[in-house]
Order: C-alpha cells, then sequence, then structure tokens
C-alpha cells in the first residue's frame, strides 16, 4: 500500500468527515461496523421512509425526496443490502406510497428543495416536482428486486424496467449522469433468480457498448474538461474493470496519485452558481465521500 497517499487520505477523513462518510471509511479501511452505518443511515431517515437532511450534500432539503432516498440506497448497496431490515422495509414503503411520482416515474426535484440551501441543478422549476429517468431507472431496479411479487410497487416497478430496457436496448443511452443508473438496473435484474421480464444478455451488450462509448479515452482531455472518466461507473459497479481496457482505468488511478492534495483531499471541481454559502460546507462533505471511493478504486487497482 502506498502509505504516503493513504495515511493523508485517513487524517482528513478523520478531521472532516460526517458521521456517516467516516462510518463507512472505518468500514473499509479501520474494522468499522455495518451496523454502524445502519444506525447514522437511520437518522436521515423520514417517518414516510425516503431521505433527506441532506444526505446529498449538494441540497439541504429535509423532506424526503427520490434523489436522497436513492442515495441512501446507494450506502446500502455499499455495505449489502438486506431485505429483512427496517430500513430497507420503510424505502419500500415510500417508494410504493406514490409520493414524488407521477408520469410513470419519481421525481428528479421536488418542490421543497427551493426552501433550503441547494445547488442551482436541484432547483424545483414545477409546483410539485419534475419527472426523470434519474432516479427512476435505480429505484425501479430496487424496488424489482426486493418489493414483493404480489405488491403493487413490483407491478408499477416491473412495468418501468420492461419499457426502460426495451428502449435502451433499441437506442443505448449515453450520458455520464444516466448510464451509470442503467448500469445499476443491469445489477438488480442480474441478481434475481430466473429473471425473465426482457433479453438480459441483449441488454447487457447493450450496456456494455453503452459505457465503452461514454467514457472519454482522449485521456488529454480529462485534466481541462468536464468528461466522463472510468471511476464514473466505479460507484454503480465494479464491473467496470471487466468493461474497459485495464490500461485506461490504471492511468486514471496514476492521476489520482498525482491529484491528491497536501491535506489529502481531491479538490471538488464544482460550484453551486448561487449565493449560498452552505455550498463551502458542502464541499468539504463531498471531499469526505470522494476520497473514501478514490482509495476503493486505488485499492482495487493495486496502486495503494
Amino acid at each position: 500500500m502506498n502509505s504516503n497517499i493513504f495515511d493523508k487520505a485517513c487524517s482528513f477523513i478523520y478531521r472532516n468527515a460526517r458521521p456517516l462518510d467516516l462510518a463507512l471509511w472505518r468500514y473499509h479501511f479501520d474494522g468499522g461496523s455495518r451496523k454502524d452505518i445502519i444506525d447514522i443511515l437511520s437518522f436521515y431517515q423520514n417517518a414516510d421512509g425516503g431521505f433527506g437532511h441532506a444526505i446529498e450534500p449538494d441540497f439541504w432539503n429535509p423532506n424526503s425526496s427520490p434523489i436522497s432516498t436513492w442515495k441512501a440506497i446507494c450506502v446500502l448497496k455499499e455495505i449489502g443490502i438486506d431485505a429483512n431490515e427496517d430500513i430497507v422495509k420503510h424505502v419500500l414503503t415510500y417508494l410504493g406510497s406514490g409520493k414524488d411520482f407521477s408520469e410513470g416515474m419519481w421525481y428528479n426535484t421536488v418542490k421543497s428543495n427551493n426552501d433550503y440551501p441547494h445547488a442551482i441543478w436541484w432547483e424545483c422549476q414545477s409546483e410539485s416536482g419534475v419527472p426523470s429517468v434519474n432516479p427512476t431507472i435505480s429505484l425501479a431496479g430496487f424496488a424489482l428486486k426486493y418489493a414483493s411479487k404480489q405488491s403493487d410497487l413490483y407491478k408499477k416497478a416491473a412495468g418501468i424496467v420492461v419499457t426502460a430496457a426495451k428502449a435502451f436496448i433499441a437506442e443505448p443511452v449515453c450520458d455520464m449522469h444516466v448510464t451509470p443508473l442503467y448500469m445499476e438496473l443491469y445489477e438488480y435484474c442480474a441478481s434475481i433468480d430466473g429473471f425473465d421480464l426482457f433479453d438480459l444478455a441483449a441488454y447487457k451488450n447493450a450496456l456494455y457498448a453503452a459505457i465503452k462509448s461514454t467514457v472519454c479515452t482522449d485521456t488529454d482531455k480529462w485534466l481541462k474538461e468536464y468528461v466522463c472518466k472510468p471511476s464514473v461507473f466505479y460507484d454503480a459497479s465494479k464491473l467496470i474493470f471487466e468493461i474497459l481496457d485495464d490500461e485506461l482505468c490504471v492511468k486514471e488511478g496514476k492521476m489520482l496519485l498525482d491529484e491528491q492534495q497536501d491535506d489529502g483531499s481531491y479538490n471538488i471541481p464544482w460550484l453551486w452558481h448561487n449565493d449560498y454559502t452552505e455550498y463551502y460546507v458542502a464541499a468539504n462533505w463531498w471531499k469526505s465521500d470522494m476520497l473514501r471511493k478514490n482509495m476503493l478504486y486505488l485499492k482495487d487497482l493495486k496502486l495503494i
């Protein structure tokens, strides 16, 4: 292990991370328990089963929203989802309630976002919310995997998934913000015994081709432009190392070694584009999230 790189990252985490990010760090690198993460995550969950309270640092809405709930599910995926846990059952209650859902999709932004500090892209331009494939594709996959087959939620999710998968096979989506959700959908479906709702092999082929097209292979642009790098897909699935050339993934890993700041963190390459000074707090929170993922990526590449 490259001890200098890792030790600087560890120091930053212990000095700056939120309790949730610290618990995730300890889980992966310092003997922390899964229970600690679940206990802390539960404080972000509302009575309706959805999540809020700035679990997604770029909007500080305490109310439940599909994006915040998706963010919480990503944490659960990272440590292994147990369908028998109350925190999972409550998520299914929220998703099945019909709240923050219309036109066959869950909302990307909700109206109450506007009442709290947030990045400009989380501003809601609707009187209720804006339905979108992000995060609908992933949430539907989660529901398909964990909801009871007799439930209305399962039936709703099945309809969404079948329609989305067939459309993707016919015309793959190549977008660094959306294609990872289709990867998450694939992992949910592939983990279901006897899955037969659509042609999973054809979907996998289309997905892998879309990922290869989405990731920028001109590495000279990586430090100059806002382009898709291999690690964008690492959060969605470790299959990225199977899909992309090792040389490309390692190239990004070596860049991560060089880009680490003196305090152990990495620069946050975005602004909120408004006057909320809470951005600076959120940016510091993001640094811990980014550090954990970067160190895991480097560890999988055997670069630390």
